[in-house]
């Protein structure tokens, strides 16, 4: 499938999604969604280790694209439900359920359903110079894209309410100093650091990563007895797996590992 949306590459375990439309700072078109699932199908089957996701231009991605909400006079209202169901939640549930890291560059604004889309990553980073936005209260709407869920849990619920019900902009500095992204960097090393990210994870022990996500994310729903069990059982899991046999015998041969992702 060629895209016109998005870009896409996978090499060297590295699988890079670009959001391409800088015209419209990225926002998102039903088009670009049915190429980002195509793009994540492959991500999924084609033994990647990483995946990085950023936005070309100016902006990493200004949300909906309103003119495809256009409405004329007498027409029916738009079912926002529907698109949700189809579009926004398959993508973050998508993207949480990788086996695998999501790095997130936010290179500009992030705004509405493309802030949130930043939040369903595992490690985001932002150029100083970037911002986000929940303006969704300026729509009479509320934060989607899992943004109701990712807001108080990551910043605490006084904070949320404030980005929600104001629908102020963040900047990357002090969204990084709230706690609502990993990292603030320069801009002139924003490149650098995500690529450098990018290296480490393709070389990492990638299963046992995914599965540190996995428990992480559903700690925030388990009792301290689940996720005592669940630990358990993971592992278990990754106790006989090929790179903690790896790990162990690179720390006692004083060498640095080669993990396969196994």
């Amino acid at each position: 499938m060629s895209y016109e949306n998005i870009e896409f590459e996978l090499a060297d375990a590295i699988a890079r999604i670009t959001l391409n439309r800088p015209d419209k700072l990225n926002s998102f078109t039903a088009a670009m969604h049915g190429e980002l699932a195509d793009a994540l199908a492959q991500v999924e089957t084609r033994g990647a280790r990483v995946l990085v996701l950023s936005g070309k231009g100016r902006g990493f991605c200004a949300g909906q694209d309103l003119s495809e909400r256009q409405m004329s006079a007498g027409s029916a209202p738009v079912d926002l439900g529907a698109t949700i169901e189809k579009y926004y939640a398959p993508l973050v549930r998508r993207l949480r359920a990788l086996p695998m890291p999501v790095v997130v560059g936010v290179n500009g604004v992030a705004a509405g359903a493309g802030a949130n889309l930043a939040l369903a990553g595992d490690i985001v980073i932002a150029r100083q110079s970037a911002s986000f936005i929940q303006p969704f209260c300026r729509l009479g709407l509320l934060p989607d894209t899992g943004g109701t869920y990712a807001l108080p849990r990551l910043v605490g619920q006084a904070r949320a309410m404030g980005l929600a019900l104001l629908g102020d902009k963040l900047s990357a500095e002090q969204a990084a100093q709230w706690g609502l992204i990993w990292q603030c960097v320069a801009d002139d090393q924003f490149d650098a650091r995500l690529e450098e990210l990018a290296l480490h994870f393709a070389q990492a022990p990638t299963k046992g990563l995914a599965y540190t996500k996995r428990a992480l994310n559903l700690s925030l729903g388990n009792s301290l007895d689940e996720q005592l069990d669940l630990e358990r059982d993971l592992m278990r899991e990754l106790g006989a797996s090929a790179d903690y046999a790896e790990g162990v015998a690179a720390f006692l041969g004083k060498r640095p590992p080669v993990f396969k992702g196994q």
